[in-house]
């Protein structure tokens, strides 16, 4: 298992859980970052953060800070 902010972009992945001490678990879990649902890296900002990720048809913007607490599946890993 790896954690979101390691996820390269273009590559998609599983969200697998989001840690208990995540600072914005809630906020997260109100757009969609729940388990199971797939996310997909799309571009990082010019300075490198944040990072855009695809998940439930939209289109949000995460700092790494917020990413390290978000355990995925990569897509690699989910076949």
């Amino acid at each position: 298992m790896m954690t979101l902010d390691k996820l390269p972009l273009g590559r998609t992945a599983e969200v697998v859980r989001l840690y208990p001490n995540c600072a914005m678990r809630e906020r997260l879990q109100d757009l969609g970052v729940i388990p199971g649902e797939k996310i997909v890296a799309l571009m990082r900002s010019p300075l490198g953060d944040p990072i855009a990720y695809q998940i439930c048809g939209a289109v949000i913007a995460l700092r790494r800070r917020d990413t390290v607490g978000i355990e995925i599946r990569a897509e690699e890993q989910m076949r």
